[in-house]
């Protein structure tokens, strides 16, 4: 797997971080305050810290009914958000990401407590310290930052659970990082097999799976899109953020990260930003995918954004699903 020198070690991932938000492009507009969400429901992976936590309380305060879906902080987190948000529609629901029996479950759940959903904020992710099986014997990494993902969607589409009946289009939010430019080939004859690996790849790694679920999001919109744009798919890249993302970090590290991630990283509710944007902007209204870097539009990687090797993806993805005995 070829990669790009900024993002092939911890130390150089950091500094191409801190030095992307110097980087000056055209930011476009915040969020007016008619942007509400107000008899919506919006579910959030990976809402227990971080990102997920702040994206939370944000769009809790906009008037949304918000699911948290977590595997912990049940239920201290929503209490959290319900405080900082005034909103007494704070949901919490258990998921595992890196079990598909979990995932099943709360789609299950998802569809006889809450029923129609109108926005899905796929935030959850992880950076490991080293390679870990799952139950089902597939990488914990991989399956949480990208096969979980695709397992998920797939799941609610299959269960008709996006509200398609609205006033406004439902919407698909998918957090990547522009990690995913890194990665130079799609490395198909590894797709799915466990190997070892230490934190010396980790970020190599991490950028991978991020290319895959940008490849991913890009080809289920031309899938759900093909006639007329009925359900939108938005990517961003929040930047680096100061959060707990790298609590794995051997600890002679973590002072140190902690220190620059303080000095350096964006706050979770500041990065916070495009992902409210998204899930609530009607800017956005009728797209059928977009892409943003902090609050700045661009394009995808020309390599995530190949038809040809999305869809190989998305056959390669299914199968691998059906092999582990699961069904979509």
């Amino acid at each position: 797997m070829e990669s790009n020198k900024n993002f092939n070690s911890p130390l150089k991932a950091t500094l191409t971080g801190i030095s992307s938000l110097f980087k000056k492009g055209e930011r476009i507009e915040a969020l007016s305050e008619n942007d509400r969400l107000e008899g919506k429901k919006v579910i959030i992976t990976g809402s227990s810290s971080g990102l997920g936590l702040a994206s939370a309380k944000q769009i809790a305060k906009l008037g949304a009914e918000v699911i948290m879906a977590v595997r912990s902080g049940i239920p201290e987190k929503g209490l959290e958000v319900e405080k900082a948000s005034g909103s007494d529609k704070v949901r919490m629901n258990y998921v595992d990401l890196s079990e598909f029996e979990s995932i099943k479950k709360f789609v299950t759940e998802i569809k006889e407590q809450y029923g129609k959903i109108d926005v899905i904020i796929c935030n959850a992710g992880m950076v490991a310290s080293k390679a870990r099986k799952t139950n089902s014997g597939l990488e914990e990494m991989f399956m949480v930052n990208y096969l979980s993902t695709y397992y998920l969607i797939r799941l609610m589409l299959e269960q008709k659970l996006f509200n398609e009946e609205g006033l406004t289009l439902p919407r698909i939010v998918i957090v990547n990082s522009e990690s995913h430019r890194d990665p130079k080939a799609f490395n198909w004859d590894a797709f799915g097999k466990f190997e070892p690996y230490t934190m010396a790849k980790t970020v190599q790694l991490y950028g991978y799976y991020k290319l895959l679920l940008a490849s991913f999001a890009r080809e289920l919109s031309r899938r759900l899109n093909q006639e007329r744009v009925g359900l939108s798919v938005f990517a961003l890249c929040p930047g680096p953020v100061n959060s707990n993302i790298a609590r794995e970090a051997p600890s002679i590290f973590k002072p140190l990260l902690s220190l620059v991630f303080g000095i350096f990283f964006s706050s979770p509710l500041k990065a916070s930003e495009p992902v409210v944007y998204f899930a609530s902007s009607k800017e956005v209204e009728g797209k059928d995918f977009d892409y943003l870097f902090l609050m700045q539009r661009k394009e995808l990687a020309e390599l995530a954004d190949d038809e040809v090797n999305a869809k190989k993806l998305w056959k390669i993805s299914e199968e691998l699903i059906k092999k582990q005995g699961v069904q979509i």
